[in-house]
């Protein structure tokens, strides 16, 4: 099978881009029940807002979202819009899910609210509990899904979530801080330790989607479960699968190296090796287990959507996307921008749409714009084993 050269997969990127601001309008009805989102802060859309505490990653300040309506911060860490966004607008949303702790604790309308999904990023966060300070980590944020599963099934009935839930989709952006942590203990990781963290952390990472069976103890199930005598629900700690999910659309992590952060770091301002190679063989183990999800779980469909490539893509040919600048950030200071966040002090370009990075870490609005288009409408090179698009029509 013939694989399309580079030249004609950014082509593809230009025509899909070009695509994007008419499948935006043409979006008249949500194509599926609901989204719930988990990971960092790719995906964050607020919820690091509402948690306490001084040492929290925020983005609920200028510059960030300057390009956003209302131009006002959100606690996206972007000038705009991110991925997420985009991809609810493109699956036929008028907006993202709003963040799970801006409606928790809420009744009535607020719960109903839930049955067309629900945010739980969380800037900073990883795949291992021990990523991230002050943050909400994977684990919880499963476990704040569960809640919101439960209060759902006490409003319609078990029956009903159920099946909300089997067609709505779940959508995954996390990993880059785990690696980030580990390089910050480690710049000079032997092969075999990039090895068996890269293993230990797809492993987690997997058990996040569905869990292990070990034998439990009785002492294990007393300390475990919390009953809510308000549904009746009982919360024990499981995965996505275990917990309703089908439809499971995962976004890869980008070469990370190449950040303005990173390039901050390095002598020359080159990327730095180690951090993209951690990426790469994350990103394969990630594709093999989703694979064996796929052939052992009844019913389980998934889509990996690949910023990996979409961010190689602008990087190699940034002038034929509208690109003009690929290594220093629009806002920040320091060396490539990449030595503090966005700030209300920071520098803050003026051409903000020719800019591949927000801040020292994350992309701008057109970046997001760019890679949601790829990943739901474009070919295997952006998205496998099917695009977004294709798993959100899936009705089988």
């Amino acid at each position: 099978m013939a694989t399309a050269s580079p030249a004609g997969m950014i082509q593809a990127l230009l025509a899909l881009a070009a695509l994007c601001a008419a499948a935006e309008a043409a979006a008249a009805a949500a194509k599926v029940p609901a989204i719930y989102v988990f990971g960092d802060s790719t995906a964050d859309v607020g919820s690091n807002n509402y948690l306490p505490g001084s040492a929290v990653p925020r983005a609920n300040f200028p510059h960030n979202g300057v390009d956003f309506p209302t131009s006002r911060p959100t606690g996206r860490f972007s000038n705009g819009y991110n991925g997420v966004d985009f991809l609810a607008l493109n699956m036929g949303f008028k907006r993202s899910p709003p963040p799970f702790l801006s409606v928790a604790n809420r009744t009535n309308k607020q719960i109903a609210r839930g049955l067309l999904g629900v945010n739980f990023a969380s800037a900073g966060s990883g795949i291992l509990d021990t990523t991230g300070d002050s943050i909400v980590a994977m684990s919880k944020q499963v476990e704040q899904f569960d809640t919101l599963r439960c209060n759902i099934s006490a409003r319609i009935s078990k029956e009903a979530a159920d099946n909300v839930l089997s067609r709505s989709l779940f959508l995954l952006s996390t990993g880059g801080n785990d690696i980030f942590a580990f390089f910050s203990a480690n710049s000079t990781p032997t092969a075999e330790q990039k090895q068996l963290f890269t293993r230990d952390l797809v492993s987690q990472y997997k058990n996040h989607m569905k869990a292990c069976q070990p034998l439990v103890t009785a002492l294990s199930v007393l300390t475990n479960i919390v009953r809510s005598h308000r549904s009746e629900c009982v919360f024990v700690r499981q995965a996505l699968y275990d917990l309703g999910a089908r439809k499971i659309a995962v976004i890869d992590v980008p070469p990370i190296g190449c950040c303005p952060y990173p390039r901050s770091l390095h002598p020359l301002g080159a990327c730095i090796d180690v951090l993209n190679e951690l990426t790469r063989g994350f990103n394969k183990g990630v594709k093999d287990a989703m694979h064996s999800l796929g052939a052992s779980l009844s019913g389980f469909k998934y889509s990996i959507g690949s910023s990996h490539a979409v961010v190689q893509s602008i990087m190699k040919h940034p002038q034929r996307l509208g690109f003009k600048e690929v290594t220093t950030a629009c806002c920040g200071s320091g060396r490539f921008n990449g030595k503090t966040g966005c700030t209300p002090n920071a520098t803050l370009c003026s051409n903000r749409h020719e800019y591949l990075f927000w801040d020292l870490l994350h992309p701008t609005h057109a970046t997001s714009k760019l890679a949601a288009v790829a990943i739901y409408n474009g070919s295997l090179h952006f998205a496998a084993p099917i695009n977004f698009r294709q798993l959100v029509d899936d009705q089988s």
